[in-house]
């Protein structure tokens, strides 16, 4: 892939592939495990950079911080991820109530 190819662990993918990975998804009937499993991996990476940031923010308040610069980047990439963690949150619930006022 180009030099521009992943950007902060997000890939860019042509549609081609992201159709191979659903046919494959398809194929093998796994494709709300594969939900429920991206969801977790996001989860836990959200959880990592909130650890990070703590751990930033405790330096910072001791003194120990060795580049600020790198110190402040931590604590807004965790405060981002938070956001847009809160922001697909309240996605999925306004969904659900949706779902759930549905007619059958």
């Amino acid at each position: 892939m180009s030099e521009f190819g992943t950007i902060n662990g997000i890939s860019t993918q042509s549609t081609a592939d992201l159709l191979k990975q659903k046919s494959k998804a398809g194929a093998t009937g796994g494709g709300g495990v594969a939900f429920a499993e991206q969801l977790k991996s996001a989860l836990n990476e959200v959880n990592e950079f909130q650890e990070k940031s703590e751990l930033a923010i405790g330096d910072m308040a001791t003194g120990q911080v060795k580049d600020l610069h790198q110190a402040a980047l931590a604590i807004n990439k965790a405060e981002t991820s938070m956001k847009l963690m809160l922001e697909i949150r309240n996605k999925a619930l306004s969904a659900y109530k949706e779902l759930g006022r549905t007619q059958l």
